[in-house]
């Protein structure tokens, strides 16, 4: 891997182009510093990164709130939230809430009542996507759209220090070991493609992480010749995870552009294998040391993609048996020993499909399809022993205007899933959605251009009042029962609680509580909008909440136009609610 020299900005805050002006409530009392080992191991009643946890289990062990009383919940406050896109998921630190808003804006809120403490502004036209937002010390960091990592000061909103970086941002920082870390969405070419550590204080960098290998590098060769500058393998999506016991960072990459083999690959289908690796670091799950950033393991789940289906967001990391059940796991390393309690990564696709790793070596343990098995399932074939995937080469695009119906598209995506520890069971939302896909057709003297062709379409066979719903999925044996099916998809995070309840909510303005135990859906709220990502739950003064936004990511309008749904458009709010008298 190579270090080009790197440009960092660093700019004195009063200095740069951006505002930080105080609101309708007095800044808050100065909270204690957030340190590694909070981060680590953080309070109940707080909510420090986009999962709760470094291991993105999104379980908090808050109970308060439990399936014999969620029913009576009551909205406790709400707030209207500027127009634009957003797929934001909140965090809140000893009572206060730090929200991204559209706008490249980031504010502070009393998480008690809604009232607002301060706002900072980008002074930029182009609009935020970034997901997620990181606390370190004293400072919230912030994956501006312009491309600037900024510091924000918790207690007044006001600058510490930016970043310039090249590329684009959508996903958002992670502290880790005192480094923030972001991924790259590679702005059209593979200079751009990397993930980047810079120091939380002073905002150096400290080290980046090619995703598309380059020639001189480990993996460069499996681009089977193309143009170097040419290669791209984005992180567009949810950032990575971290586990302080292996001291590994682990990062999903997302799929190798352009989209198909022929567009990479002047036209050769066959440059690159069926089978991984292919077209290296796309479609993988990376552990890199976070001190260096440096590879320890890789994996790949999709080689040498050939319709733009990304392996990205975050990879669960948890404890359990492995004991995959024949009947219900269709890809088994047979030289696991049935029972042995391991230590894993897990990750679902939005191609579709679930993959078991062990989390400290990288070896396969076991993959199935999801949310079914089709025949036209991307993936035809994982070898056990090795783990390596093949692609289904009936669905390959061989020549201009080919055509192909493809499954899964889209099945999840940024938003992220829940484990629940005591059950074992990991909760992930789903659509029953393919991509009906045509190659794109050259000029002719006699014909104009045509552009590749994408749309979603519901899988053969399917029924439309069951095009999405949630999942939950035995650990163990990875057993996937369908607890909720309905008409109309979710863009919602998934939230689990130590009250056995599961929080997940969709683009029909639906909000809904499961029992985690029988699946029951035991609660239900319509908010004035879509449900998108955002979901999560913290507690002030031993009364605990539960927070959802409406409003729209990139992917909602199409899953709602294809659905049939009618929710109200472009409504961006927070709702959070509470019981009435809890204390």
């Amino acid at each position: 891997m190579r270090h080009p020299s790197i440009l960092v900005c660093l700019t004195i805050a009063g200095l740069a182009s951006v505002t930080a002006a105080q609101k309708t409530a007095d800044a808050p009392a100065a909270a204690p510093p957030v340190t590694s080992k909070m981060l680590e191991n953080p309070s109940p009643e707080d909510w420090l990164m986009y999962s709760r946890t470094y291991d993105a289990q999104r379980f908090s062990p808050l109970e308060f709130i439990n399936r014999r009383n969620v029913s009576q919940l009551k909205t406790a406050w709400t707030k209207d939230m500027g127009t634009g896109t957003h797929e934001g998921i909140p965090i809140v630190y000893q009572g206060v809430m730090y929200v991204i808003q559209p706008g490249a804006t980031v504010s502070a809120l009393d998480a008690t009542t809604g009232a607002s403490l301060w706002e900072y502004k980008r002074d930029t036209p182009l609009a935020s996507r970034t997901k997620t937002l990181a606390i370190y010390r004293d400072l919230i960091y912030y994956a501006a759209p312009d491309g600037f990592i900024v510091a924000i000061d918790a207690r007044t909103g006001k600058m510490r220090w930016e970043a310039k970086t090249d590329g684009g941002m959508t996903s958002g920082p992670v502290v880790v070991e005192g480094k923030v870390i972001t991924g790259r969405t590679c702005a059209a070419k593979r200079a751009n493609c990397y993930i980047s550590a810079h120091d939380a204080v002073t905002g150096q960098e400290a080290w980046r992480f090619y995703t598309a290998a380059g020639d001189d590098d480990p993996g460069g060769a499996t681009w089977g010749g193309a143009p170097e500058a040419t290669r791209l393998a984005s992180t567009w999506g949810l950032p990575g995870n971290y586990d302080p016991a292996t001291k590994l960072l682990y990062w999903g990459v997302a799929n190798p552009m352009p989209n198909t083999r022929m567009a990479r690959h002047q036209g050769n289908v066959d440059a690159i294998p069926l089978t991984s690796p292919a077209d290296l670091y796309s479609n993988s799950t990376l552990a890199l040391n976070p001190a260096t950033g440096k590879l320890v393991w890789y994996y790949q789940h999709l080689p040498g993609d050939d319709w733009d289906e990304d392996y990205t967001h975050e990879r669960t990391l948890l404890r359990t048996a492995v004991r995959p059940d024949p009947k219900f796991v269709k890809w088994i390393n047979p030289d696991i020993r049935r029972g042995e309690q391991r230590d894993v990564a897990v990750m679902v696709g939005e191609g579709g499909g679930i993959f078991t790793l062990d989390r400290r070596s990288g070896q396969f343990l076991w993959a199935s399809p999801f949310p079914f098995d089709a025949p036209n399932f991307l993936i035809s074939n994982v070898d056990g022993r090795t783990g390596r995937v093949t692609l289904n080469r009936d669905l390959l695009f061989r020549g201009p205007g080919d055509h192909h119906v493809i499954c899964y598209w889209n099945t999840r995506s940024y938003w992220p899933t829940a484990y629940h520890p005591r059950l074992n069971a990991l909760f992930v939302p789903w659509v029953d959605n393919c991509l009906d896909m045509t190659s794109a057709v050259p000029a002719t003297p006699d014909t104009p251009a045509a552009n590749e062709k994408r749309a979603g379409i519901p899988r053969a066979g399917s029924k439309p009042e069951e095009f999405a719903g949630l999942a939950r999925i035995n650990m163990e044996t990875g057993e996937i029962q369908h607890i909720f099916k309905g008409r109309a998809p979710g863009n919602g995070a998934v939230l689990a609680t130590a009250g056995d309840v599961v929080f997940w909510g969709d683009l029909d303005q639906k909000f809904r509580a499961f029992d985690a135990v029988t699946g029951k859906m035991l609660w239900e709220s319509t908010l004035g909008g879509p449900v998108d990502n955002s979901t999560i739950t913290y507690a002030v003064n031993g009364k605990q909440y539960i927070a959802v936004m409406s409003g729209e990511g990139l992917l909602s309008g199409g899953l709602i136009t294809q659905s049939g749904i009618q929710p109200a458009r472009r409504h961006n709010e927070i709702y959070v609610f509470a019981l009435p008298d809890q204390r």
